[in-house]
């Protein structure tokens, strides 16, 4: 971390000439099961990454609302006075979506100052890794400091989580940024999308011998796929008059097969059972550890391929490669448009898992994949 904050309060000050006020960062996420429960009201199990988004802030005395980036060659500028969502576009979205969502969540922005936001990250983008979640949180935190707002961590995921639906204009569920705001080292994230509520749940890595590889395999699956999903979940909620696929169970779904077409069974099987995977994972973790979960890994993956059709050519050959070299599970990252897999692995197996993977792509002609180690870390701080 020493080395990205040191580049962002260089940054700032290249950039506007003083010294920031202030340091604050949250991490990238991966969703370990439950990527698409979560829109389902169900459960999650997540960790914050020790990849992190830097956030470097200045108080004005105007205001302006300036936000630079390394990612971005302008500067993005705009009037408190004037932030509303059709005002806002591009990249600036995320950091300036999250102040406007701050004052539709109660923060008086007639009575804050300006400030001068500089942004870097090691998290990589469009690889499923939270990369949003983490600009978006790392601004929140940052704004909620600077302006004094003092609101707990559960109202700043809101925040955020409101700030990419109604500015970004992405469908996304809250579990997305609840991991960024309250990871801890060695522990994984249990969440629960309708009550709220969270549980830490260890998953020590380092010190068992293991490593969570994530394997980019450079493809983009359909970006309308989370959408479509979207549509037959809800029908299948229509259909079978219930408030939420949560109110079913893999006991009880059965019960409901013949008023559903082959697909929308499909789709919500793998729901349901996604569901009682996280709370089975969450169990196992607890009282085993996370080499036994390669089971469950393997049943969630199985479940998006066949159930979810959420795979490809691609992924399956990177899991395939995974599993052939002592991985204890492996599995797709995110169900939207990125073509991402991480596998559990032994750390030791890392090396040639890797060298494996790349003679894999290139024997069946497909271009050799990016890799990311990754672990669990606490989530947003101010440095």
């Amino acid at each position: 971390m020493s080395d990205i904050r040191d580049d962002t309060r260089n940054g700032f000050q290249s950039i506007f000439g003083y010294e920031p006020h202030g340091l604050w960062s949250a991490p990238g996420e991966l969703r370990l099961l439950g990527d698409d429960s979560d829109y389902a009201n169900g459960n999650v199990l997540a960790i914050a990454l020790d990849r992190r988004t830097v956030i470097a802030a200045g108080v004005r005395k105007d205001r302006k609302i300036r936000v630079a980036s390394t990612e971005a060659d302008e500067i993005a500028e705009i009037s408190l006075d004037n932030l509303a969502p059709d005002e806002i576009h591009g990249w600036a979205a995320y950091p300036l979506g999250v102040a406007w969502a701050l004052g539709q969540a109660g923060a008086d922005l007639s009575a804050v100052p300006g400030l001068d936001l500089f942004i870097d990250s090691d998290v990589p983008v469009g690889v499923g890794l939270g990369s949003s979640a983490a600009l978006e949180t790392a601004v929140a935190v940052a704004l909620n400091d600077a302006w004094q707002l003092a609101l707990d961590s559960l109202s700043l995921a809101k925040v955020a989580h409101k700030a990419e639906n109604s500015v970004v204009r992405r469908d996304t569920g809250l579990g997305d940024h609840i991991p960024s705001l309250l990871g801890e080292d060695n522990s994984a994230i249990l969440f629960d999308s309708r009550t709220l509520d969270s549980d830490p749940v260890a998953f020590a890595l380092a010190t068992r011998g293991l490593s969570l590889l994530v394997i980019d395999t450079g493809i983009e699956r359909d970006a309308d796929f989370a959408s479509k999903r979207y549509v037959e979940r809800e029908e299948v909620v229509d259909l079978l008059g219930v408030t939420s696929l949560r109110d079913l169970s893999p006991k009880s779904l059965p019960d409901h097969r013949d008023k559903l077409s082959e697909t929308s069974y499909r789709r919500a099987q793998h729901i349901v059972n996604e569901n009682q995977r996280v709370l089975d994972a969450a169990k196992i973790l607890r009282q085993e550890g996370p080499e036994s979960l390669g089971e469950i890994l393997t049943a969630s993956q199985a479940s998006l391929r066949d159930d979810y059709d959420a795979s490809t050519r691609e992924i399956d050959l990177a899991i395939e490669t995974a599993l052939s070299q002592g991985a204890f599970g492996a599995r797709i990252v995110g169900v939207g448009g990125s073509g991402s897999v991480y596998a559990l692995i032994n750390s030791d197996d890392l090396s040639l898992l890797q060298v494996s993977l790349d003679g894999a792509f290139s024997e069946h002609g497909f271009a050799a994949p990016s890799t990311y180690v990754v672990g669990p870390s606490r989530g947003a701080l101010r440095h």
